[in-house]
């Protein structure tokens, strides 16, 4: 049972924190922790249970918050526990210190009986047992089975990102002594540490694929997150932040003083502990080996923007040929289209095909004057329906020329030939006197031609980034990361079928025209109106209106 009250209201009238000047006062909530505790709000208004996954910048307060919520809580319910699990000792007791002088300087009336305080839990409760019969529990991540012989209401996972050992099961196994219900509550919150466990759920639930809720909270969002401006000139990089989040000079003084100081004058670290969009929080443990500034630059303008439309191809098919083509939209399509086929242009159509592990059959549709990517398709499964919409989608783009990657499958490519699609890439082979082409079609990544494949999608991206329109391409190309063994790969846990399809598209363009072909219509002759020239009578008579 939990009594009615305004949280909000009893937090910022009743509960005490210790500032960073030491002294203790009132908690006041700061702009991140509105935008915090709304978001919580939003979902206890829809009857929810409520589930966050917070990104944030470091020291805005969001510990703090959640704190003071469950406590709100649990002194005001009774048969409730909470659950508190940091990613080091040190950290749980700094939250089990500050719920413990929440409830010291609590009203009197407002402050619940304990049964018993220690390090690590607060029992609200009486010897007689009739009290609240109520706690919070403070844990360490790593310890063996850590909070699983309970069952929690409220669960706030600290620092998510920094847990050690088998952090997944662990959470796992936490996750499930919370309820699946209306009222309980469960907070992960963190800031970044490179691409693991904590990445892929935030992933998922800005991909709507799980229930929780995404939060993110740049350091631009913190008033206090400001200095002196002394008139120094601006980069080029400050310059396009200042544009794009609509900094003050006295922001951009901050995040260059932190960077020199803090940060040690690694932008990096900076971006990673102080992110202004959570593409920046995520840099990796690795090495991007194309320009991550570029990459996250160009992800922030299109994040929002929607394709020109969504869907698939509707065909007929027999043995031997496709007929019949017509598109459909379809927002659940595995088609996106950014740019409408050009009468005349000359477009490159990639594929990958689905390998070991769990990449997609994917292709992309390069406009070949302009380098633009068009269009891009994605299908999970079965071959053949790849097969059948990458004809369609060729056809569609003017009769594009068509490389498919032919490393774990050739039947895509065969497919194509069997239905006399009109243009695909021939294999050449290059021994730095001459190229030759072979008698085979579809793309093979040798050694050599993925490292060509790599430097050359590498220039592209540093000189045309703005060309790329799948988020899914931009996310995939800033986790394909030189590893410590030197090879240049996806992120463990990632995968690079996006990264693969674009850079093919550049390396089969030389086989496609580079010119726009001039299109012949059939045009309208427009003869002379006879009853409107009668008097021409060289040309025309009463009754015949044309003669030799």
């Amino acid at each position: 049972m939990m009594r009615n009250i305004n949280r909000k209201l009893f937090i910022e009238k009743f509960i005490k924190i210790k500032d960073k000047n030491g002294s203790i006062v009132p908690l006041k909530f700061n702009i991140p922790q509105e935008k915090f505790y709304d978001a919580i709000k939003s979902q206890a208004a829809q009857n929810k249970p409520i589930r966050l996954i917070v990104l944030k910048a470091r020291q805005e307060g969001i510990s703090t918050a959640t704190e003071s919520i469950i406590f709100t809580n649990i002194i005001n319910s009774s048969n409730k526990q909470a659950g508190i699990i940091t990613h080091k000792d040190e950290a749980t007791s700094n939250l089990y210190n500050m719920t413990k002088l929440m409830y010291n300087n609590m009203p009197e009336n407002f402050r619940p009986q304990t049964q018993y305080s220690n390090a690590k839990e607060l029992v609200f409760n009486n010897d007689k047992g009739t009290g609240l019969n109520s706690s919070i529990r403070c844990m360490t991540a790593g310890s063996s089975g850590v909070g699983r012989s309970y069952t929690f209401h409220f669960l706030h996972i600290s620092e998510y990102a920094f847990w050690p050992g088998k952090k997944h099961e662990t959470l796992s196994g936490l996750l499930a002594t919370v309820p699946d219900l209306p009222g309980t509550m469960v907070i992960i919150e963190s800031t970044a540490n490179g691409y693991e466990d904590f990445k892929e759920r935030w992933d998922k639930a800005v991909a709507g694929e799980s229930d929780f809720l995404p939060v993110f909270i740049g350091w631009n969002e913190l008033p206090e997150y400001q200095r002196f401006y002394d008139g120094f000139d601006l980069t080029e990089e400050e310059k396009e932040l200042q544009l794009m989040y609509q900094l003050s000079y006295e922001q951009i003084a901050w995040r260059r003083h932190k960077i020199n100081t803090e940060c040690n004058g690694d932008i990096d670290m900076f971006k990673q502990e102080y992110p202004i969009c959570p593409a920046e929080a995520f840099l990796g443990t690795g090495s991007c080996i194309f320009d991550k500034e570029k990459l996250i630059q160009r992800l922030e303008k299109i994040k929002d923007k929607k394709p020109l439309k969504i869907g698939l191809f509707l065909y007929e098919k027999n043995e031997l040929s496709i007929s019949n083509i017509r598109w459909i939209d379809d927002p659940n399509g595995c088609i996106e289209i950014y740019e409408d086929p050009r009468e005349g242009y000359p477009y490159v159509l990639a594929g990958d095909t689905a390998g070991i592990g769990s990449d997609e059959f994917c292709g992309d549709v390069l406009n070949n004057i302009t380098c633009d990517q068009v269009a891009s398709l994605t299908i999970e499964t079965d071959e053949d329906l790849y097969a059948d919409q990458m004809y369609c989608l060729g056809k569609f783009y003017n009769d594009a020329l068509i490389g498919i990657e032919n490393n774990y499958s050739t039947y895509p490519t065969k497919m194509l030939w069997n239905m006399s699609y009109p243009k695909q890439y021939v294999r050449m082979t290059d021994d730095s006197i001459k190229v030759q082409y072979q008698d085979k079609i579809g793309w093979l990544t040798t050694v050599a031609t993925r490292a060509v494949l790599l430097a050359t999608l590498t220039e592209f991206i540093r000189e045309s980034v703005d060309k790329i329109n799948n988020i899914k391409t931009l996310k995939q190309c800033l986790t394909f990361v030189k590893k410590e063994n030197g090879k240049k790969e996806a992120e463990n846990g990632y995968h690079d079928d996006r990264v693969m399809t674009l850079g093919i598209c550049l390396m089969i363009r030389d086989q496609q025209d580079l010119v726009v072909k001039e299109i012949e219509h059939d045009s309208k002759i427009e003869w002379p109106d006879p009853l409107k020239t009668k008097d021409d009578e060289d040309c025309y008579d009463e009754d015949i209106y044309m003669r030799w």
